[in-house]
């Protein structure tokens, strides 16, 4: 009797459940909705709309808005399609007389949507060289299902690796300006459809026009390395060492047209070569590298021909075909002090040393021939820094800057550095009169091209100020003239 109770309790819960649960499976309800783009929510105009269990179809309106105005109770399955989108599912549960709303946000469907065709670039022509410093980049682009394309257009300075990127470009093509002369440049056109991975075209070069007159060698500070500049008298200039390497020391041979210059290498530094634009980087010296007390104070010189360079290492001279062959060494010093710079006379006779010790002082300065003999003396026992070596044309002269006051510390700051002008026949130096103000020093004097006029490096002794490159006549102390802000270590050809 107490089973047959229990029975009949667990009939009596098991019913009232599933009363609950019951749906009222008669009567109509409503849906409304609207079909809008994923990403910008923009309407999707005639999209179609239809049900599972099937009942109706219906197609939105202008601003996307569907609606199923009576529609069976019962638990259902709508999707929502449109051409060039992914269709999409929603479940929904109706219920007489209430309104379900439903919103379809639609991917866009890149399945059946090609790619854009891969850029061509039309012009300039790949590698082709003389281009002005103003002109059009032009390319052809299609794509097969006619979407509209915009374009990315990327030029790089092939000497400074800077890398300007022109976005959204609408058209097919672009007047860029500002360009360097004697530059190399690289440039490429990505096209995109909005839809798919954009497309790259290959990457193309072109050369500018070559500097007109480029008379000028010197080094600026870009990023904490030395960066090497030419100019022309008019004040253009263009950079022709990357700015993430450390080059410096620029000396140019006009007899085979390429410029000698400094350059880290790892631990060391060595001799490089390279054309006038800044191309054709040669690497000279390689066992033996430039080296001496301080780098910035060292210095190098070419034969006049250009056939051969002559450098120091410390206490050595050494002598290296302009290829990388031949090393010799010329000379060593008999008392064991560094040679920080040389300067080879144009005849080829003479070179000019100076030796300093380890700090940068005891400076001497005397003449040597190619055999290694000395033939004569012009600086010695003086205190304080000397640098800038420069022999003239007739063997002569031979101009170089020191430190008057005398003042030596261990970073070989200068306090007063002044021109003078060593005379072989009277064997005098001369202090050169170009009124410069107190407070500043001259430095890496070099005799003009006609060797009416000097060029040099002028800064305030503070060790801290702007260099700039000045010049003056030898013969009028009113003709002080800066020709650059910025720079140091002048080349004059």
């Amino acid at each position: 009797m107490k089973k047959l109770g229990i029975t009949i309790m667990m009939c009596f819960i098991l019913f009232v459940s599933c009363s609950e649960e019951q749906i009222d499976d008669s009567g109509m309800g409503k849906v409304k909705g609207r079909v809008v783009d994923s990403e910008t929510f923009e309407p999707i105009v005639n999209a179609r709309v239809s049900t599972s269990p099937t009942t109706s179809t219906y197609f939105t309106d202008k601003d996307g808005y569907f609606e199923f105005s009576e529609i069976l109770v019962g638990k259902y399955s709508f999707q929502a399609q449109k051409d060039g989108y992914i269709s999409k599912f929603e479940p929904a549960t109706i219920t007489k007389n209430v309104t379900v709303q439903i919103i379809f946000e639609l991917d866009v469907s890149t399945a059946n949507n090609k790619p854009p065709e891969i850029p061509i670039l039309t012009a300039p022509v790949d590698n082709a060289k003389n281009q002005a410093l103003k002109l059009n980049l032009t390319w052809t682009a299609t794509d097969k299902e006619l979407d509209p394309l915009t374009y990315t257009v990327t030029v790089k300075n092939g000497t400074t690796d800077v890398v300007t990127t022109y976005k959204d470009i609408k058209t097919t093509s672009l007047e860029i300006s500002g360009l360097s002369y004697s530059t190399k440049y690289y440039w490429q056109v990505i096209s995109s459809d909005g839809i798919n991975a954009p497309s790259n075209s290959v990457t193309n070069s072109f050369t500018t026009l070559e500097f007109p007159n480029p008379r000028f060698l010197y080094v600026k500070k870009v990023k904490s390395n030395n960066v090497i500049y030419t100019a022309d008298e008019a004040g253009n200039e263009l950079q022709l060492s990357s700015s993430e390497v450390n080059s410096f020391r620029p000396r140019k041979n006009l007899q085979i047209k390429k410029i000698a210059y400094i350059s880290s290498d790892g631990s060391q530094n060595q001799i490089y070569t390279m054309d006038p634009d800044g191309s054709n980087v040669f690497k000279v010296t390689n066992s033996i590298p430039i080296a001496g007390f301080n780098m910035e104070h060292v210095n190098y010189s070419w034969s006049t021909n250009g056939s051969q360079l002559i450098y120091p290492n410390f206490d050595k001279l050494y002598r290296i075909n302009a290829n990388g062959s031949g090393l010799i060494q010329l000379f060593k010093t008999p008392n064991g002090k560094f040679i920080s710079e040389c300067d080879w006379s144009q005849d080829g006779s003479q070179i000019v040393l100076k030796v300093n010790d380890i700090s940068g002082y005891n400076v001497e300065v005397y003449v040597i021939n190619t055999s290694g003999v000395v033939l004569y003396q012009v600086l010695s026992g003086l205190n304080g820094g000397v640098s800038g070596l420069n022999i003239s044309v007739d063997n002569q002269r031979i101009v170089y800057t020191r430190d008057v006051s005398g003042y030596q510390s261990s970073n070989y700051r200068r306090l007063d550095s002044r021109i003078f002008i060593y005379n072989r026949t009277s064997n005098t130096s001369t202090e050169l009169d170009t009124n410069k103000p107190n407070g500043f020093n001259d430095l890496d004097v070099k005799f003009s091209p006609n060797e009416a006029e000097l060029i040099f490096t002028h800064t305030s002794n503070d060790g801290i100020s702007i260099n700039n490159i000045q010049k003056a006549s030898l013969n009028d102390v009113d003709s002080r003239t800066t020709l650059f802000a910025g720079g140091s270590m002048p080349e004059w050809k």
